[in-house]
């Protein structure tokens, strides 16, 4: 049977935190060890240019989010783990791909529809500050995913429309030079979780809630305290499925426990004890892995070794595909 490609990236652009653990970060190593899957991750740096100028951050990012991954088991010799700017055929693809989009189609990016939205509404021109960058990004998503004719595309509803972008890239192209490029579908878990943040919306580091995934455990402790509950005292009836204390427990908890908390929530457990149980929860799980993430800071070499190898294995495919696009374009030996 062959097996579907599934591709991830994450850009690299700031901290992991627990809401990214949850959502994707643990899913994708469960799904890659079940060996049902040809799987690839990637660390975006290119697409954390598109929002992040600073330098340091960029490079820190990607350190620790390459860390992040390693330290929660991705089995590197089971699947292809790469750093985007270490293939060079992903920014040619993009080129060719680009000369093969609609423009029009860009207009339609939600992203881009975002910002001249924001635009008008402060009084400015429709693009002020809006780089090609921001622009035509979802270009170079269709390149990441189109250079290894991946079949599958872990996303949330929110990428959703980039992957179909890429779809349609895709096919233009391939009805104009041949079928080179295997159609990619978005795959969207509705059962994976979405954490709420320490203010109670949606965990993000654009709003500035989130709970760092590696922090000592008196920090951790301290962020699991910040988080926002209403002033009701022990022993009054608590509201589990509005709780973000409940919901983050849920994530991590088996189903046992969280039945079980349910009915303490029901019966008046005090927020002080139901944060000290989330912590306790929450560190038991994360021990480990601190510690190898921690060791893994202290030797980025080993960390560069490991991407270096990642690809290596990438570019046995991005250098053959690239080839075969290349010469279907016209770009070819004159001989």
């Amino acid at each position: 049977m062959i097996k579907q490609r599934v591709l991830t990236g994450i850009t690299t652009s700031g901290t992991p935190h627990l809401g990214n653990y949850v959502g994707a970060i643990r899913p994708a190593i469960k799904a890659s060890l079940s060996g049902d899957n040809e799987s690839f991750f990637f660390l975006a740096d290119y697409h954390a240019l598109i929002k992040c100028q600073d330098a340091d951050l960029v490079y820190q990012s990607t350190l620790e989010l390459a860390a992040t991954w390693l330290a929660l088991g991705l089995d590197t010799d089971r699947v292809t783990f790469y750093r985007q700017s270490d293939i060079p055929e992903i920014p040619e693809l993009t080129w060719l791909l680009t000369c093969m989009t609609a423009k029009g189609m860009m207009n339609r990016a939600h992203a881009y529809k975002g910002a001249v939205q924001a635009n008008v509404e402060a009084g400015e021109d429709d693009d002020a500050a809006v780089s090609m960058g921001l622009f035509s990004y979802p270009i170079l998503m269709a390149a990441d995913i189109l250079m290894f004719n991946a079949n599958k595309i872990p996303v949330g509803r929110d990428q959703i429309q980039h992957v179909e972008m890429a779809r349609d890239i895709a096919q233009r192209f391939n009805h104009h030079y041949g079928e080179h490029f295997v159609l990619p579908a978005a795959q969207v878990d509705d059962d994976a979780a979405i954490l709420q943040g320490l203010d109670g919306r949606k965990m993000s580091k654009s709003y500035g809630n989130t709970i760092p995934l590696f922090l000592t455990e008196k920090q951790l402790k301290k962020h699991i305290n910040k988080i926002n509950t209403n002033l009701l005292q022990p022993g009054e009836v608590k509201d589990p499925d509005s709780s973000a204390v409940f919901q983050i427990w849920k994530a991590f908890a088996t189903p046992e426990q969280t039945a079980a908390m349910r009915v303490e929530f029901e019966e008046g457990i005090g927020w002080g004890d139901a944060k000290k149980r989330l912590f306790e929860l929450v560190n038991e799980q994360i021990k480990g892995p601190r510690e190898k993430y921690l060791e893994l800071l202290e030797h980025p070499a080993q960390i560069e070794r490991i991407l270096q190898h990642g690809a290596i294995r990438a570019r046995q495919q991005s250098a053959e595909l690239i080839g075969m696009v290349r010469s279907a374009v016209g770009i070819r030996p004159l001989n």
